[in-house]
C-alpha cells in the first residue's frame, strides 16, 4: 500500500528543499496517467479531485474509489486530496472514503468564520490521520472574482496557521487559477518572507499559469507544493483532438482517450522531475 498522508509528503519535501506536484484528476484517464508519471519518476504526486470534479461525476464515490485503488496499487507514493472543498459535509464523505488529504477553502468567508470552520475541520481531519490544506484571502482566478494582485500577510498567515493547526497553507503570490498562458510572475521576496513567517509548507495554486523557471525560484524562495491543472487538461486535449482530426471516423474511446491519457503522463513526468530538481542541485 502506497497511500500517504499530505502532511508526511510535504515535510519530507520542505527539508529536502524540492518541490511535490499536485495535479487534478476529473476522468479515470487523468488518474492513470498521473500515476504512472509518479511510477515512471520513482517521486511521489498528489492526485487532486476537486469540489468540481465531485459535482461534475454527481459524487465523490466513484471517481474518489477508483483513484484510491489505483493509488493503493501502485508502486509510487500518491496522496488522495480532496481539493477546493467548501462544504464540510464532503470533507466527511472524504474522509469516510479513505482520501488521505482534504484543501478545505474557506477564502471566501468573513475572516473569524474561515477560522473557525477551518479549526473544526482541521479537528474532524485529524482525529481520522487526514491532513488538511487551508488558504488565507484569496488566491486569483476562481469564478472571475479574484484579482492576481492578491497578497499573503506572512503575519496574518502565521496567526492563521496557529488558529487553525492546518498542515499547508495556500498563499496568494502572483499566480491566477485558470491561466491557459503561462506568463505569471511570482513575488519571491513575499514567498521567502512567509516561508520565515509560516511553520507548514506553502503551497501555490494556479501554476498553470507560471513558467517553469518561476516555478524553480518559487521553489527556491520557500514554496513546496506546487498545483497544476489547466496546463495539464490543455495536453490531454491537445492530444484528443490530433486523435479524432486524424480519423473523423474515429468512434472507440479508447483511441482518442489513450492518447490524451498518455500525453498527460509525460507532461506530469515532466514537471515531477523539473520539481525534484532543487534536492540535486
Amino acid at each position: 500500500m502506497t497511500l500517504a498522508s499530505l502532511d508526511a509528503v510535504l515535510m519530507r519535501a520542505r527539508a529536502d528543499g524540492r518541490g511535490v506536484g499536485a495535479f487534478n484528476v476529473i476522468q479515470l484517464e487523468h488518474a492513470h496517467g498521473l500515476v504512472a508519471a509518479a511510477e515512471r519518476t520513482g517521486l511521489s504526486v498528489v492526485l487532486q479531485i476537486s469540489e468540481n470534479a465531485v459535482r461534475y461525476h454527481g459524487s465523490l464515490v466513484g471517481i474518489g474509489t477508483a483513484t484510491r485503488a489505483l493509488a493503493e496499487a501502485s508502486t509510487a507514493t500518491c496522496v488522495v486530496h480532496l481539493d477546493h472543498a467548501t462544504d464540510p459535509e464532503l470533507v466527511r464523505q472524504a474522509i469516510d472514503l479513505g482520501l488521505t488529504s482534504v484543501m478545505f477553502d474557506g477564502s471566501t468567508m468573513p475572516d473569524a468564520q474561515n477560522r473557525d470552520l477551518t479549526a473544526e475541520v482541521v479537528s474532524r481531519c485529524h482525529r481520522a490521520g487526514v491532513s488538511v490544506e487551508a488558504e488565507l484571502g484569496e488566491v486569483g482566478g476562481k469564478d472571475g472574482v479574484h484579482a492576481p494582485g492578491a497578497r499573503t500577510d506572512p503575519d496574518d498567515a502565521a496567526a492563521f496557521v496557529a488558529d487553525t493547526g492546518v498542515d499547508a497553507l495556500a498563499v496568494a503570490v502572483g499566480s491566477s487559477h485558470a491561466m491557459t498562458e503561462r506568463s505569471a510572475s511570482l513575488d519571491l521576496e513575499l514567498i521567502a518572507r512567509l516561508r520565515a513567517a509560516v511553520p507548514v509548507p506553502l503551497v501555490l495554486h494556479g501554476s498553470s499559469g507560471v513558467p517553469d523557471a518561476e516555478i524553480v525560484r518559487g521553489l527556491r524562495a520557500g514554496l513546496t507544493k506546487i498545483n497544476v491543472a489547466t496546463h495539464l487538461n490543455a495536453v490531454f486535449t491537445d492530444a484528443v483532438r490530433s486523435a479524432l482530426a486524424a480519423d473523423e471516423r474515429l468512434v472507440d474511446t479508447r483511441r482518442y482517450l489513450g492518447p490524451g491519457r498518455d500525453a498527460l503522463r509525460d507532461e506530469a513526468a515532466r514537471l515531477l522531475q523539473l520539481l525534484a530538481l532543487l534536492a540535486r542541485n
